[in-house]
């Protein structure tokens, strides 16, 4: 039987405990998100991961650390890195200042992240600013696909040179809707062909390029009747097929409101993520559950494995061997030796 582990999970607390520890070694799961509750401090953090790669060396550790209000770690060293609209601002100024820094703050991101252990942020968004969605909102670059996809790009490649690769979200595009989907079902009643034009295209434009995308928890009612995340025809259809994405798709939080209601109806953790993994999802993941109701994990891994049994989702190696190659190829610099190299003094220096 391929070995594919598709779940990414969390943990409650500051350390490991035995259930993670367990539930970390299960061979479904394939990695762990990081949260606020996650830190005290670097040097707890670093201890952290340090325990989840002595439990599996193979376990991706994510966090959501774009800069601006989405970023989990910010004190004890950690540079308070800009919401990415200030460099689409500083774009409108100085396209090429903005490139450079962009470049500049994936780096910075990308090197202090793994110098705690870290392997994966889930960034950059790609969402165009439209100025109605509250939950995007800064967190977008620019209301230009264009302008988005370069500095995008820029910032891949900052974080390329700290060795660490890039997550697209949230595809085809968050930004149109002013529903956050964490609360609530949004939809988007474009057509494909305007939604392929604008919020749609840095994902073709930038396809040689992303690592992995995340899709959105928006149904697109056009297009198709579920959310993109559990959609054939967005995820191997129009990514994969379309718009030429190889890299690996996470699901977006199946805890969130948007991300069980399929098809009309609501379901299960377990239903979800079988659902998102046979409409071409390699990952899914399941947030902030082992603090708030810590049976759904163990529900949910119970409930995977056995929908696998059943034939309601295959495993597949090329699923693997893309979440294998989103852990960092190279080693990363101690904290202290970060301090003092000079292309992290220089990268400071550019931030907006």
């Amino acid at each position: 039987m391929i070995e594919h582990a598709p779940l990414i999970i969390d943990v409650a607390g500051l350390a490991l405990t035995d259930v993670d520890r367990r539930r970390l070694a299960h061979p479904l799961v394939g990695g762990m998100i990081l949260f606020a509750r996650n830190w005290r401090d670097r040097e707890q953090l670093t201890a952290l991961c340090e325990d989840v790669r002595a439990v599996r060396d193979d376990l991706l550790i994510c966090v959501d650390h774009e800069g601006g209000r989405v970023q989990r770690f910010r004190t004890d060293g950690f540079t308070h890195l800009p919401p990415m609209r200030a460099l689409g601002e500083l774009w409108m100024q100085d396209a090429m200042a903005a490139t450079n820094a962009a470049t500049a703050a994936g780096y910075v991101l990308a090197a202090e992240l793994r110098a705690c252990g870290v392997d994966l942020s889930f960034t950059p968004v790609l969402d165009l600013d439209w100025g109605e969605s509250g939950v995007i909102g800064d967190r977008a670059f620019h209301g230009d696909a264009r302008v988005v996809t370069m500095l995008a790009k820029s910032l891949m490649h900052g974080l390329l040179r700290a060795g660490m690769a890039n997550c697209g979200k949230h595809f085809p595009g968050h930004g149109f809707v002013k529903a956050d989907s964490h609360t609530d079902i949004p939809i988007d009643r474009r057509g494909l062909k305007a939604i392929l034009a604008d919020d749609a295209a840095p994902y073709g434009w930038l396809n040689t390029t992303l690592a992995s995308v995340m899709p959105a928890h928006v149904i697109y009612s056009k297009v198709d009747a579920r959310p993109a995340g559990f959609s054939p025809r967005w995820l191997n259809g129009i990514l994969r097929g379309r718009l030429g994405f190889g890299g690996a798709i996470f699901s977006d939080d199946l805890s969130m409101a948007g991300a069980r209601v399929i098809d009309g109806r609501q379901v299960s953790y377990t239903e979800a993520a079988a659902t998102a993994l046979d409409a071409g999802c390699d990952m899914v993941l399941l947030c902030n559950q082992s603090a708030d109701d810590a049976a759904a994990v163990d529900q949910l891994i119970d409930g995977l494995a056995q929908a696998r049994l059943a034939g309601q989702w295959q495993p597949r190696e090329a699923s693997e061997q893309r979440r294998l190659a989103l852990l960092p190829a190279t080693p990363a610099l101690a904290w202290d030796d970060l301090m003092h190299h000079p292309d992290y003094i220089h990268a400071l220096r550019l931030l907006p």
